[in-house]
């Protein structure tokens, strides 16, 4: 019967509630009582439109996880008539019944399905009363039981309303906030860090991430995340198309997935669960439209992102990504002034170089003298243009080594010598100074393995390896040309490369060998690596 105590309890629901699961279990609970039925369900539609199952007095467990899609169950009959729908025995022998996965044993022998009007006057979703025997109702309970569902749709109404219009406010102040504080920050990674932090809290979201785009090797790497757990720090680089971000990059849009846990082509389901992460929506950092990296924001429950939420994401994505040129653009015009004086030591290093080379008289003509000269140039040439290309204070040793290798063939390496070049290892970064010392190093070392490594043999290998270990690097240039002379002493070696070699590594503050190693001649050079200037 549907009196004034039941309208106050469903009322009485909607002032208790602090969330729209809270309020939707509470009118569940108070529909049910004196209303004849043993159980009510309630679904609502989602984004999707599938209808999914939001409260439940008989299978709580059940809600979130149970979706039905579009023309599946005798709910969906209900959501496309709006009308009620009355089965009084033999429920479950309708051909469009749809019973709960697991829920054998509780289904309800007899249904009453009501729509949830909207304001519009659509179904937003239904209200499922059942019983396990046999249930006739006449006219008076039918009304009854309409009238619960029309108060509740009513609440349910109202709630969200009032709910998207206090978020709105908040998500504007919190937009306001974010965009304000991280546009007043000079540093990419300060900024990165503000962005995931500051969204975190404001849009009360469980972690958040940012990935960056690196263009050359095709991946989105992460870069910030105010998750604690060191697992979701160390999470591997995605490629393009790739898991949900790889994705937003390649369309260009925001996408939403409403349970991680379920997604196939989410990357990371065991640390999801171990994170508690459930929602997600992932947003393209762009600016002006090109993507340059991706947002990606996680809720611990199931959640349903609403327009106003995405709007202010994707404003706030924008100006992040706004910030973060800005500042990469204030850092490469601070590195230009500082490349300018970098240029000047290493033209001074050159000069260096030269006047060490004139006192020194082992020259056969002035032409060998001069490619000694322009071989040594161009090394340090090709660390000015590695740091113009990759990442603005580091320069990478592999490529690096590289570089000079192919230099080498090029120009080196004589039409009747058959040498193979190899280069392996890591791609240890190394800031300018380290860099351009160690480049002419290798060059001297490589110079070093062809002209007297091959200058009887005819064919062999030259290999270049690199690697790190607890912050020493290690470089090692090997031939398998011509031996060292049994009575080898680098010590009284009056060659002027390795003269230089000696130097450069005492400045590196490393060591240098020259030894044979198994018929091969290897150079070997292990020095600290430093951080950036």
């Amino acid at each position: 019967m549907f009196d004034l105590e039941t309208a106050k309890r469903l009322i009485q629901a909607l002032s208790c509630a602090e969330d729209e699961d809270d309020l939707l279990s509470e009118l569940a609970a108070a529909m049910l009582r004196d209303s004849g039925a043993e159980t009510v369900d309630l679904l609502l539609k989602d984004v999707n439109d599938s209808l999914v199952l939001r409260a439940s007095t008989l299978s709580p467990d059940f809600i979130h996880r149970l979706k039905l899609g579009k023309g599946v169950g005798l709910c969906d009959q209900v959501m496309t008539t709006g009308k009620p729908l009355f089965v009084a025995r033999g429920a479950t022998k309708k051909p469009l019944y749809a019973g709960f996965p697991g829920a054998e044993g509780r289904e309800s022998e007899a249904l009453a399905i009501y729509p949830l009007i909207g304001a519009d006057g659509v179904p937003f979703g239904v209200v499922e009363f059942g019983k396990t025997a046999a249930w006739v109702l006449a006219p008076r309970p039918r009304r009854d039981l309409q009238a619960r569902v029309d108060l509740s749709a009513e609440l349910i109404r109202g709630f969200r309303a009032a709910y998207t219009s206090g978020t709105q406010v908040n998500r504007l102040g919190a937009l306001s906030e974010v965009s304000k504080t991280i546009s007043n920050s000079p540093y990419v990674e300060e900024i990165l860090q503000l962005l995931v932090n500051l969204t975190a809290q404001q849009f009360k979201y469980h972690v958040c991430t940012v990935r960056l785009l690196d263009e050359s090797r095709q991946e989105l790497v992460l870069r910030a995340t105010q998750a604690t757990a060191k697992a979701y720090q160390r999470k591997r680089a995605i490629k393009l198309g790739e898991s949900i971000a790889g994705k937003v990059i390649v369309e260009g849009r925001p996408i939403i997935v409403t349970d991680v846990l379920t997604e196939e082509d989410y990357i990371g389901h065991d640390l999801a669960v171990e994170q508690g992460l459930r929602s997600m929506i992932c947003i393209p950092l762009t600016i002006q439209d090109r993507a340059v990296g991706v947002l990606s924001c996680y809720t611990s429950e199931i959640h349903t992102f609403s327009p106003d939420e995405v709007r202010a994401l994707e404003t706030l994505a924008k100006q992040a990504a706004v910030s973060i040129e800005h500042a990469k653009l204030q850092v490469r015009s601070t590195l230009m002034q500082e490349m300018h004086h970098r240029v000047k030591n290493s033209l001074q290093q050159i000069a260096s170089l030269l006047r060490l080379q004139i006192r020194h008289s082992e020259y056969k003509s002035l032409e060998v003298a001069l490619n000694d000269v322009l071989s040594r140039i161009l090394a340090i040439a090709s660390v000015h243009d590695l740091l113009s290309r990759e990442d603005l204070d580091h320069v990478g040793l592999r490529s690096i080594s590289d570089a000079l290798v192919q230099h080498q063939q090029a120009s080196l390496v004589m039409p009747d010598k058959r040498i193979t070049f190899q280069v392996r290892g890591e791609d240890v970064h190394l800031n300018m100074t380290q860099a351009t010392q160690i480049a002419l190093v290798l060059n001297e070392l490589i110079l070093n393995a062809v002209e007297h490594g091959f200058s009887t043999a005819s064919e062999g290998e030259i290999h270049v390896n690199v690697e790190e270990k607890d912050g020493e690097v290690g470089v090692w240039v090997s031939d398998s040309g011509d031996t060292l002379p049994p009575d080898f002493d680098m010590s009284k070696s009056g060659h002027l490369g390795l003269q230089i070699v000696e130097s450069l590594v005492r400045a590196l503050g490393g060591r240098f060998t020259l030894r044979d190693v198994f018929g091969w001649t290897v150079a070997e050079v292990k020095f600290p690596r430093r951080s950036a200037e």
